[in-house]
């Protein structure tokens, strides 16, 4: 819909084929990693359409990866607008922003609400003029204003040309609803995207079909960093089906494509004979010799070492502090693939000077900035259609992918679609780092806590995305902050070099940080004899300790501790704690504030070397639930996800390769694997927090606490294994 920006920032409202439209950007909480794109342009990025048959349509800047947004985020439009919900559709808007951090519902609660406001204001400002009535004496219900004194009624869409005659309300001065108010927030609401999923009239990158296609694999080095030495696609030429078979070249800095042969064909079929076909030889570059072993002795050899960077106050020498005892860990985590269950993919049709793409991308407006850059287009001259996709887990946020596709497009004058196989993704993923962190903690007399020290070495994100010499950790490796008051706290950091590429994973550093935090603690409480659930209660209750944040430390309002001993009451209570379960069972707790106020229990029967996850309940106070089927959906996933992450999951080096390239080596948890999952929470009515990520910081360190209360065993390397061996 083309509605000129002079109507829009005139009054952000206009009649547009029949429609009421107001405009708002959903900018907040974008995790893109390129530059912000200019609002000059561009001031909305998302638009409600109120129609004349009293239909109303959200164009969602947002991209919908099975985590809810597409029916969470119209659920905030609709109750403030109060609109009928039945005669809401979502639409997904070309000009998607950045979806991932936990942010779409977090950082556009306000947002949509106002957006909805401006709408329910409006049409009731309509119906006053109309009907010679005040305002205030008018209410609203299902897409329609009453005025109970006349009895008297009419339908937004009735309503649309008056509305549109008059300045939209200020966003900033729109009155919100009060939480008593809520029809549809906190109600269970079917997601909206999920009948077309069910009956396969969802399209998914992969679906994309666009007349006179072709599609494209490509062979690229199974080394980090190699690179074709020469080729030769006679053979490949000779595959019934292959169209094409050039080079294309690996990209550095930011980018970091693999380069390699495309091969491109009228069937994907042809397209992957056609590269096996392929006679080539490889120069599998400068870390061909690079491997996991290799990696842990660099991390062993960092804890030797003066650390690269600290923090507290500095140092790892907890030695001076009085203490009745002492308690020392090394925990271990690997390398990551995300798998989503979607390969990578992307559709692109070069036009002349116009570009079309379809992308499976939790970015569609950093699409358009890569393939404008590769194309040498202007970006407004680059269309992208963000289609649903299976999974992101931050995956679908790279460079590389996109880059590869319009490189081919460049010399393929038909739409092409870039196909990556399973073993393509697990080859060429961006991993979640490896790396270990050594745990020191001091007890006094009475089981508290007086020093906690937290060395990490790892494989630093930051470090791989840095031009050379321009490296400084952040947040994504330093060590975290923890929720409980210990007066001496001191944090280091050591990055490991490694020529493995590295992202965002799902919860990025809390995937692995929050199982070393919860786990030590639970350690700390079984060191001063105490019961783990009781420890971090009390705790948690100590007086506030003042003290230095560490550099990856929120800089926000404290948590407020009463909150996390809420939902850790709540699920202790719902989990029984303290009730016996039996040989060979345990339980294990956690919590954090992390995301939200969160506590996890988990139940596990260990047999011989055989752990299974019997339970996982999770106690929530997220503020205010907006939809409780979405919110379970992704706290529920997370516990899943994270269960076969710390279980199963784990990407080895070999020769400076992923050793795992498809399921059957890289084992994932199985539909008869699932332990039962309970999830409840505290009503709270405050701004929402974000749950996608959730998860992954509590549910490890709950598994590998109940192994511990199971079988007196501590597991630290991960994914676990009664047979570790200590590091």
């Amino acid at each position: 819909m083309k509605i000129s920006r002079r109507n829009f920032l005139g009054t952000s409202a206009a009649i547009a084929g029949g429609s009421f439209v107001v405009g708002f950007t959903m900018r907040a909480m974008a995790q893109d990693t390129s530059a912000a794109v200019s609002d000059k342009d561009n001031p909305f990025n998302a638009w409600i359409h109120v129609k004349t048959d009293n239909s109303t349509e959200l164009v969602l800047a947002r991209s919908e990866m099975g985590q809810g947004v597409f029916t969470a985020l119209p659920m905030l439009l609709a109750e403030e607008a109060d609109l009928d919900w039945d005669r809401v559709t979502v639409v997904q808007s070309d000009f998607s922003v950045g979806t991932g951090g936990s942010g779409s519902v977090r950082g556009n609660y306000m947002p949509l609400r106002r957006a909805g406001a401006q709408v329910r204001l409006a049409m009731v400002a309509a119906a006053a003029r109309k009907w010679g009535v005040p305002q205030q004496e008018c209410t609203t219900a299902k897409s329609t204003v009453m005025h109970a004194a006349s009895g008297r009624k009419a339908t937004y869409g009735e309503l649309v040309p008056q509305a549109c005659a008059a300045p939209c309300p200020d966003p900033k001065t729109v009155t919100l609803k009060e939480p008593g108010q809520f029809t549809l927030l906190g109600k269970a609401t079917q997601h909206l995207d999920i009948p077309d999923k069910c009956t396969g009239k969802a399209t998914f990158g992969l679906d994309v079909r666009v007349p006179g296609m072709v599609y494209a694999v490509i062979a690229r080095c199974p080394t980090f960093g190699g690179v074709p030495a020469k080729f030769d696609a006679a053979q490949a030429l000779k595959v019934p089906g292959v169209l094409q078979v050039f080079p294309i070249e690996a990209r550095g800095h930011r980018v970091f494509t693999a380069g390699g042969v495309a091969v491109v064909a009228k069937t994907t079929w042809a397209a992957m004979q056609g590269r096996k076909a392929l006679e080539i030889t490889w120069n599998h570059g400068p870390s061909h010799g690079e491997s996991t072993e290799a990696l842990r002795a660099q991390m062993k050899e960092a804890f030797a070492k003066p650390p690269a960077w600290t923090g507290d106050g500095g140092g790892d020498d907890l030695d001076s502090l009085p203490a009745e005892k002492r308690v020392e860990a090394v925990y271990e985590f690997p390398f990551l693939a995300h798998a989503t269950m979607e390969p990578m993919n992307m559709t692109v049709h070069r036009k002349g000077e116009t570009c079309e793409v379809w992308a499976p991308s939790q970015s569609g407006e950093t699409m358009r900035q890569i393939v404008a850059k590769e194309l040498g287009l202007p970006e407004k001259s680059v269309t992208v259609h963000t289609t649903f996709m299976g999974g992101g887990f931050g995956r679908r946020y790279q460079y590389d992918f996109p880059t590869e596709a319009a490189q081919i497009a460049k010399e393929v004058s038909a739409p092409v679609q870039l196909v990556w196989t399973r073993e393509d993704d697990m080859a060429h993923d961006y991993y979640r780092p490896a790396g270990m962190h050594r745990m020191k903690g001091t007890l006094d007399a009475q089981g508290n806590v007086t020093g906690w020290f937290d060395h990490v070495a790892d494989t630093a994100i930051a470090d791989f995305w840095s031009a050379p010499g321009e490296y400084k950790p952040n947040g994504e490796e330093l060590p975290p902050p923890i929720p409980y008051p210990v007066a001496h706290v001191r944090t280091a950091f050591t990055p490991v070099k490694s020529a493995v590429p590295r992202a965002w994973w799902r919860s990025v550093e809390n995937s692995f940080n929050g199982f070393m935090v919860e786990s030590f603690v639970d350690e700390l409480a079984h060191a001063a004899g105490q019961d783990p659930y009781e420890f971090r209660r009390r705790l948690l209750l100590e007086p506030a300790v003042a003290r230095p944040k560490s550099g990856g430390e929120d800089e926000g309002p404290a948590p407020d501790p009463k909150r996390l001993v809420a939902v850790l009451d709540l699920v202790a209570q719902k989990a029984g704690w303290g009730k016996p379960l039996g040989k060979g069972r345990g339980r294990g707790i956690a919590c954090t504030t992390t995301y939200a106020y969160l506590a996890e229990v988990a139940e596990v029967t260990v047999d011989g070397d055989t752990i299974r996850v019997d339970r996982l309940l999770m106690g929530v106070d997220c503020g205010q639930v907006v939809n409780p089927n979405g919110a379970r959906h992704q706290l529920e996933g997370g516990m899943l996800f994270t269960t076969s992450a710390v279980l199963k999951e784990a990407i080895t080096i070999r020769e400076g390769a992923a050793a795992q390239l498809n399921f059957d080596d890289y084992s994932v948890l199985r539909m008869p694997e699932a332990p039962t999952l309970e999830t409840y929470f505290i009503e709270s009515h405050d701004d929402p927090h974000g749950l996608g990520e959730a998860a992954v910081w509590l549910t490890g360190p709950a598994i590998a606490n109940a192994i511990f209360a199971a079988t007196g065993k501590r597991l630290r390397r991960m994914p676990l294994r009664m047979d570790e061996v200590a590091v």
